[in-house]
């Protein structure tokens, strides 16, 4: 990660921590207007400051694993290796999801949103494609604690949705679903192909506030 993002970061956990304290200042608890607005950044300030710390984890679980290859028991150099893969895959994707927290923020991205998926090229395939992202979003809404309520749905005949479309209801819902906005393929044998032949199908989703 660059060291200018870096540095925002830090300048973040900072003021993350000067925020934290005044709002144990009962001066601050007297003056609820302030208290409120203070209250409202230190929530958003929490989602990146954690995902910083797991991410400065991360960095110190690589370099802890790459000095446990120096050691001479090859049980010990495999053991780093497989640790150095963990960490780094954990390393990129919280380096991803900082990126993303570090955006400008939409009007939009606390509001609730519409999910929408509908199957494209590959026929029954794709709607079996559908209903795997389906599922796989409904995992994700379920870790963030967030509401899903399905609003209408066009079930294949052979598993799966030619179109779904969901509610989600949770803080910041919009401005971390919009990004699965597009479209989306997939290359496997499918569970209706007989012969072992690769299909490629595809599906559209659509986030909305």
């Amino acid at each position: 990660m660059k060291a200018s993002i870096v540095a925002k970061l830090e300048g973040l956990v900072e003021r993350y921590e000067e925020v934290q304290a005044l709002l144990g200042d009962p001066e601050t608890m007297a003056d609820q207007d302030k208290y409120r607005k203070l209250t409202k950044e230190y929530s958003q300030l929490e989602v990146v400051v954690l995902c910083f710390k797991d991410y400065q984890r991360a960095v110190e679980d690589v370099e802890t694993a790459e000095m446990m290859l120096e050691d001479d028991d090859p049980d010990m150099q495999e053991m780093a290796i497989d640790e150095i893969k963990e960490a780094k895959a954990r390393y990129n994707e919280l380096s991803a999801e900082l990126q993303i927290l570090l955006l400008p923020k939409d009007p939009n991205d606390d509001r609730n949103c519409y999910l929408e998926i509908r199957a494209g090229a590959g026929g029954d395939e794709a709607a079996i494609f559908a209903g795997n992202l389906f599922r796989m979003y409904s995992k994700y809404i379920d870790s963030k604690k967030w509401r899903l309520e399905v609003m209408n749905t066009n079930v294949s005949e052979q598993g799966g949705y030619k179109e779904i479309i969901a509610k989600i209801e949770g803080e910041g819902a919009y401005g971390i679903m919009k990004f699965e906005s597009g479209g989306h393929r997939v290359q496997r044998v499918p569970e209706t192909e007989s012969q072992g032949r690769i299909h490629t199908s595809a599906c559209t989703v659509v986030v909305m506030p």
